[in-house]
């Protein structure tokens, strides 16, 4: 299989980018409901937001790099038997999930860093609190950050509806280009 995507299918590269967010994502959206039903005795009550914290962040940085691999290498073009209404609606999609995505990570980033204290990543490096002095910052954060993680979870379930109604009712090659065969 190539590394750089083609006319006709993804490379491993996009392959690999997009399953990895995904279940990323589906992963930090489990813990993070997990977590904020800990009570102060738990094991976890520490870890579990650190453990968060910190493959949101690496997320963040695989998504910067996603953006990139997109200009480097451009995904394939709509398959022919998509309208312009389809074809429309899927740019449109994708836009709203990268959106929701960096959303999602920059309202936490601001949750993490209303106090000022900059977030320890695997105990590896420190990212620093570049924002923290915003009214109401956590909480707002907060807010938005679950509202928004909702939504994306939300519109990502719908994104893979989408992708199986094409391979199983309009059987285009739209999910088979993204596991690696071509169309």
């Amino acid at each position: 299989m190539q590394l750089r995507n083609s006319p006709s299918r993804y490379g491993v590269v996009s392959i690999v980018l997009h399953w990895g967010v995904a279940v990323a994502v589906f992963g930090l959206f489990g813990l993070g409901l997990w977590m904020v039903g800990l009570d102060y005795y738990s094991p976890w009550r520490k870890a579990g937001p650190d453990l968060h914290k910190s493959i949101g962040l690496v997320l963040l940085a695989v998504m910067l790099l996603r953006v990139l691999w997109r200009f480097i290498s451009p995904p394939p073009p709509a398959p022919a038997n998509h309208g312009a209404v389809t074809r429309l609606a899927a740019k449109l999609g994708h836009f709203s999930l990268y959106v929701g995505l960096f959303a999602v990570m920059i309202a936490g980033y601001l949750i993490s860093t209303a106090d000022g204290v900059g977030i320890p990543v695997f105990g590896l490096f420190e990212v620093p609190a570049l924002v923290s002095d915003l009214p109401d910052q956590a909480d707002l954060a907060g807010v938005i950050h679950l509202w928004l993680a909702w939504g994306l979870v939300i519109f990502a379930v719908l994104h893979a509806l989408a992708a199986l109604k094409h391979h199983f009712i309009d059987r285009d090659a739209t999910l088979t280009r993204m596991l690696g065969r071509k169309a």
